[in-house]
């Protein structure tokens, strides 16, 4: 079979007798334009290795393989969709794998060195998904602050999702996932898309980020305390940080890192955490 030959998305649905399910947070990008689109303003990935979560029927997965990526990896957590990605395997063999698990416990840097070939020095690996709506933020956290970093994530999440990844301080979605995200990566929102675009529609508004890792990675130990102090800051948001960050540090902390201690979390510009996180971890 050839990739002209594959059915459209919505009659392999149809043929295989599948509809999103609710528990899964599934909703379908069915149209090639946009998945296209969404692949070209994430890449290049040429040469490199994908990792994709939650392909479902296999529209982004489709406009994945039509780059010159070397690989893709599609973790799918709903078995009912194996077979027909199947289809995709039997078009593009070994550029396309599907893994069928959950994307919250895979390993992804074995997953990547089950699929090194022998004659392979290095590669890059990216993300790139409509994520489930239900586990879009503890992926991307997996993926900030794990052991795994890939050279870009190209995600889509609720618009709200969205606007806090990329919302600078003092703005209402300012919180703690953007102060994480934005010490960890450059971040981007790339394009909104409405809830028609989808099948079923959601009840919301979706939007495209990509996140790029910043060339300079702190140390393991500086993101943990960053993941422990916006914890503590965000989790009373509302409280100055002389008050919110007692079990961190508090004012101490806060003088050594050159911050008014009335002021509230949501005022703290990224660069600030990181510098209360670096201090925190004894770095400095």
């Amino acid at each position: 079979m050839t990739p002209d030959a594959l059915p459209t998305l919505r009659e392999s649905l149809e043929q295989h007798g599948l509809m999103a399910k609710k528990a899964f947070g599934q909703h379908f990008l069915l149209d090639l334009n946009i998945t296209r689109k969404i692949v070209r303003l994430g890449g290049p990935f040429d040469g490199d290795v994908v990792i994709e979560v939650g392909p479902g029927p296999g529209g982004l997965t489709r406009a994945l393989l039509e780059t010159g990526a070397r690989k893709i990896l599609a973790v799918e957590k709903d078995s009912r969709f194996i077979d027909l990605l199947g289809e995709l395997k039997s078009v593009y063999g070994d550029r396309f794998d599907v893994i069928e698990g959950d994307a919250l416990k895979v390993d992804e840097m074995k997953l990547l060195a089950d699929n090194k070939q022998s004659d392979e020095s290095t590669f890059k690996s990216h993300v790139v998904s409509n994520l489930p709506y239900n586990v879009g933020t503890p992926l991307l956290i997996k993926w900030l602050t794990g052991p795994w970093r890939p050279a870009s994530m190209t995600l889509m999440f609720q618009l709200e999702v969205a606007l806090r990844i990329v919302a600078p301080a003092g703005d209402d979605d300012y919180g703690r996932l953007s102060v994480l995200a934005q010490c960890l990566c450059d971040c981007e929102k790339l394009m909104d898309l409405p809830a028609r675009a989808f099948t079923p529609p959601p009840r919301v508004d979706s939007a495209v980020v990509k996140l790029t890792p910043k060339a300079v990675q702190p140390e393991d130990r500086i993101i943990r305390a960053l993941e422990k102090i916006t914890g503590a800051a965000f989790g009373q948001r509302r409280k100055m940080l002389r008050s919110s960050l007692k079990s961190v540090g508090g004012e101490a902390l806060l003088d050594q890192a050159g911050i008014d201690p009335t002021t509230r979390a949501e005022q703290v510009p990224p660069e600030a955490f990181l510098r209360m996180a670096e201090i925190s971890a004894g770095t400095v």
